[in-house]
């Protein structure tokens, strides 16, 4: 985190957020999914299962209050990223009740396989990719339009990240009707949709937020690593701002449609 904060004052950002991951939903890992140093090798039962930990909320918050110490020109922001809450309810709002949190996301970062749950990785061995990408975005219909408890959907383009070489290229056209499917839902719950820079989010999938009423956007580098934060933000700014969104008068708001 001090390094992640150190890198934000090199880059000149006004501002950084944590959202640190909030998981209960047990999912099974492959060990060829993984690289031999990954975490969630050690995490592994010999059935190939990982429980997630449980959060470390009092840790955590004093790690943000150490940064903030230490960084005082920097805003930084606490925040948390619910994996599934839609599927825990009650797990999940324990934990929000237990401290403030400025920015809270939701996100889908597995599917049910059987009687398993498994991430896109984890899938596409022995499901059609494209098959995956639509029984994910109408679990992300139901996510935003079941949970009250997040602000803004991360990462609706999730399953991209590990698209197989071997199946033809992804074309957003093929996949428009779930994608505004999802994206209607997420634009009528309220919620913000976060431009994620991991994976650069398509123009097109931006253009039908925008067209499906969406209302506002935010920028996420997902860095687990200091060197990524901000990763490629100038040109999702560029993007935002050609597909009709403004930045707010507080670096903190979010860009909101300009008409």
């Amino acid at each position: 985190m001090d390094r992640s904060c150190a890198r934000a004052l090199e880059l000149g950002l006004p501002a950084i957020a944590f959202t640190e991951h909030l998981d209960h939903t047990v999912w099974t890992v492959a060990l060829d999914e993984l690289e031999a140093d990954h975490p969630l090798v050690a995490l592994r039962d010999p059935d190939g299962r990982v429980t997630p930990p449980e959060l470390e909320i009092t840790g955590y918050l004093e790690s943000i209050a150490r940064c903030r110490d230490l960084f005082p020109g920097l805003r930084i922001l606490s925040g948390l990223e619910l994996g599934e809450p839609h599927w825990h309810a009650e797990a999940t709002n324990r934990v929000l009740a237990t401290g403030e949190f400025d920015r809270v996301l939701g996100s889908l970062h597995c599917l049910p396989d059987g009687d398993e749950f498994r991430e896109p990785p984890g899938l596409y061995g022995h499901r059609d990719p494209g098959e995956v990408l639509r029984s994910y975005l109408h679990e992300v219909a139901r996510l935003v339009r079941e949970s009250n408890a997040f602000s803004v959907l991360a990462h609706i383009d999730y399953p991209l990240r590990h698209w197989p070489d071997a199946h033809e290229p992804f074309d957003p056209a093929a996949f428009e009707g779930e994608f505004r499917h999802a994206l209607r839902a997420t634009a009528e719950s309220g919620k913000a949709l976060e431009i994620s820079t991991i994976l650069p989010l398509h123009d097109t999938i931006l253009s039908w937020w925008y067209d499906e009423g969406g209302e506002a956007v935010t920028f996420g580098s997902d860095a687990h690593d200091s060197s990524n934060v901000a990763q490629r933000f100038p040109d999702a700014v560029a993007m935002a701002e050609a597909c009709g969104f403004r930045p707010g008068c507080d670096p903190l708001d979010f860009w909101r449609r300009s008409i």
